[in-house]
């Protein structure tokens, strides 16, 4: 671990690989499906199809988080390569899936390894897509899942490899 980072996911752990679940439009009537695998050199790739039909437009996936403070970071970075299409990391600060998601976008490369860095003030409070305005800003000290989406009427096929997901410039270091 490097001084100001903790790691918060790394794949190559079976504990990392093992949790996460897929939640497609399918729960609103859509047909989109997707992924999540983790390959032998532990790399997850967050992969499937997204279809606009029958009202839909989303993938996603997530996993549980079971419950580092983060409350002393400045905001979470991914190690990704992707296929040119943007993303969201999502977060959850409570148990329910109905509840507010605070995301923040990144695009990718295709074929390139980057490093994304999302402080927290850039998260977004959505509900079932839409911006809440009033939500109150992320706490980072109550993050309990991580997930990715992809939406923004990007239909067809995708592909985004997860090197890792860990906390960036811990306050004090």
């Amino acid at each position: 671990m490097q001084h100001g980072t903790r790691i918060i996911f790394d794949f190559s752990e079976q504990a990392d690989k093992d949790a996460w679940r897929s939640i497609n439009d399918v729960v609103m009537g859509g047909v989109s499906s997707s992924e999540l695998r983790v390959t032998a050199e532990g790399v997850a790739i967050f992969e499937g199809i997204v279809s606009l039909e029958r009202g839909g437009g989303f993938a996603s996936v997530s996993s549980p988080f079971a419950g580092m403070d983060l409350g002393n970071f400045e905001g979470i970075e991914v190690r990704v390569r992707g296929d040119g299409k943007d993303y969201r990391l999502r977060v959850r600060t409570n148990d329910g899936d109905e509840g507010v998601a605070y995301q923040a976008s990144f695009q990718t490369e295709r074929g390139i390894w980057r490093t994304e860095e999302l402080p927290f003030e850039a998260f977004e409070a959505r509900y079932h897509g839409r911006s809440v305005p009033d939500a109150q800003p992320l706490d980072a000290g109550k993050i309990v899942s991580f997930g990715f989406l992809i939406a923004d009427r990007q239909a067809g096929p995708f592909h985004l490899e997860i090197d890792w997901i860990r906390a960036y410039a811990e306050k004090g270091y």
